[in-house]
């Protein structure tokens, strides 16, 4: 018995068929697509194939105006085509009505969403744009009115939106070579624990992705164990491994970086189970480190003096109504003076200054109302005064150094720079100091200082920089990596890692790659280097590029969640919350179009 050749299934869109012009006149049949129509009755034919069209028309319309003429049945058949041209017509209006007034519906989904609005405002937004389309031009009310901006259409809209960025984030993450996480946990108004986690990753053509990969809730306790699991799960739904994480870095939390039970110590004996020969950086939030050292300054003598003023003057309604009323009649620079809070980093070095600026007004209303207070008689005193000046003097430096660590898409050797460059600013002013140089210090260099203050202060720059140099320690253990990303023209060849050590010499002895150094934003630079002579080279600067240094992006975030999840909206769900902050972070632009083309329905709502 011989073996037959199974029969090919024929497909219609294979079969090449082209309708004819003549079957219009002859069975009233006009092409719509890939479809034949009958212009009587609209029923359809699937394939153009004369003997079809034919047999529909004698078996449906055999007696359709059979007494008419070549020409009236050629008139007859203009006119049916042209009827139905104007119902499709109107049928394209519609659907294009319906899905503008979708698109509309996504896009004010994505602004409310994006200026962390409460869902119900998009129904007063309706109400505003109809009542000024109703004045400005009343004709076109009626596709205002279509676009749906109920409360739970917005839900959907967003929750829509937040899928469709993190389905570009998964497509992106595909791609990584490396990348990095930045984790911080922290306490919404109903006292769940949030976890937020952010990923930076770079691609072989040096496209960085910075984007919220998960917000984790825990309800119970949060032990180190417990953080592990949520970030091991949210990068297993992401499809990335962990020899591609290049870096994490947390706050420093001891639920984060404890030594038997932390997060990192959890990540480290994965890594090191699943891959060996892998190892990954560990940092402790840049800008966290700094507040440490900032806080370690001795301040206390000047800062509980001027604290208790502010108090006396602002936790008392007549005194502080009564001393704003005074600096009006003096005509005072200043209106009233600020309220500190350990929470806000700048708020000493801010309450340091303006209390420096109305120092003899405060002294002034404090004698009128006969009230006894520490900062009066700390400034009848020459020592007290110079310790004030030097306080503020030194929180202002302070205070531009905390300025420049924050932002997004900041890179770790950028950063790090600033904090190696104020060190050596310590240094300086240390031995200025003690010299009785005080011209960085123009505030302590409008008092008489003796050479006993000078001493003090230049020991306290002293103690703050050996503060500093203890505290980075993490950062100073790759300050020679920071470098050769940085200045690979400058660094010493011999000191590299052994795989760089040739492309480095490569490299340095190309003067055309040294002017497109010079003239090229560093990402740029590394990206043009040739893929195949410079390789080891390109993957050591993707792995730099992607470290986060600092968690700031995880704490504005978090201004972001009490700002949706508070007092008002505390019954916000952990899922809608969720979407809300991967819209309003994200720098993705959502896909409008294939968010209309997959919802399953184009309808009006209210």
């Amino acid at each position: 018995m011989s073996d037959s050749k199974p029969s090919k299934k024929r497909k219609i869109e294979d079969e090449c068929r082209v309708f004819n012009k003549e079957w219009t006149e002859r069975y009233f049949f006009t092409d719509v697509g890939v479809e034949a129509v009958c212009l009587i009755c609209h029923d359809t034919v699937a394939v153009f194939k004369e003997y079809n069209l034919k047999r529909h028309f004698q078996t449906k319309h055999s007696n359709f105006e059979s007494n008419l003429s070549k020409q009236e049945l050629q008139k007859k058949a203009t006119d049916l085509m042209k009827s139905l041209k104007k119902q499709q017509n109107v049928f394209e209006k519609t659907s294009s009505l319906q899905r503008n007034a979708t698109k509309a519906s996504f896009v004010l989904a994505n602004k409310i969403a994006k200026q962390n609005k409460s869902f119900a405002e998009a129904e007063f937004i309706k109400d505003c744009m109809v009542d000024a389309v109703s004045v400005v031009c009343p004709e076109v009310i009626s596709k205002v009115e279509a676009i749906s901006l109920s409360q739970r259409t917005i839900v959907r809209r967003i929750d829509a939106i937040a899928m469709n960025i993190q389905d570009q984030v998964l497509t992106a993450s595909v791609k990584f070579q490396w990348f990095s996480i930045a984790l911080n946990e922290s306490n919404d108004i109903q006292d769940t624990a949030q976890v937020l986690i952010y990923i930076r990753g770079i691609d072989e053509n040096f496209e960085i992705t910075e984007e919220l990969l998960s917000m984790e809730s825990l309800k119970d306790t949060v032990p180190g164990k417990d953080l592990y699991i949520s970030v091991i799960n949210s990068l297993i739904r992401s499809r990335l491994s962990l020899d591609k994480l290049a870096s994490f870095t947390t706050d420093g939390a001891p639920s984060l970086i404890g030594k038997h039970c932390g997060l990192v110590t959890f990540m480290n004996d994965k890594i090191k189970e699943d891959f060996p020969s892998h190892s990954v950086l560990s940092f402790h939030c840049i800008i966290h480190q700094e507040s440490l050292c900032r806080s370690s300054f001795k301040l206390k003598h000047v800062m509980d003096p001027v604290v208790r003023a502010v108090n006396l003057i602002r936790a008392r309604g007549l005194n502080h109504r009564q001393f704003r009323s005074f600096l009006e009649d003096i005509e005072a620079d200043f209106t009233d003076v600020l309220y500190h809070t350990n929470i806000r980093l700048l708020s000493m070095g801010n309450i340091l200054k303006r209390m420096w600026d109305v120092k003899e007004e405060v002294v002034l209303f404090f004698n009128m109302k006969d009230i006894s207070c520490d900062f009066s008689r700390e400034m009848e005193c020459d020592e007290g005064v110079c310790d004030f000046a030097f306080a503020v003097d030194i929180m202002r430096k302070l205070n531009e150094l905390n300025t420049k660590l924050k932002g997004k898409s900041l890179f770790a050797h950028e950063l790090y720079v600033e904090v190696k460059a104020f060190q050596l600013k310590l240094q300086l002013f240390s031995k200025q100091l003690k010299e009785q140089n005080f011209v960085h210090f123009p505030l302590l260099k409008t008092r008489t200082v003796t050479q006993a203050l000078s001493d003090k202060y230049s020991y306290q720059l002293t103690a703050l920089r050996d503060e500093f140099i203890s505290r980075f320690a993490d950062f100073k253990a790759i300050e020679g990596q920071f470098d050769l990303l940085s200045s690979p023209f400058a660094c010493d060849v011999e000191t590299a890692a052994e795989e760089l050590q040739v492309e480095l010499i490569d490299l340095q002895a190309d003067n055309s790659l040294k002017r497109l150094f010079e003239n090229k934003p560093l990402v740029e630079f590394y990206a043009s280097l040739h893929s195949e002579k410079f390789i080891n080279l390109k993957n050591f600067a993707r792995k730099m590029f992607v470290i986060f240094a600092s968690t700031y992006i995880c704490e504005q975030t978090f201004f972001i969640v009490k700002v949706n999840k508070s007092k008002n909206r505390s019954l916000l769900t952990d899922s809608n919350l969720q979407s809300v902050l991967r819209i309003s972070t994200s720098n993705l632009t959502p896909n409008f179009n294939k968010l209309v083309n997959d919802c399953s329905q184009l309808h009006h709502s209210h």
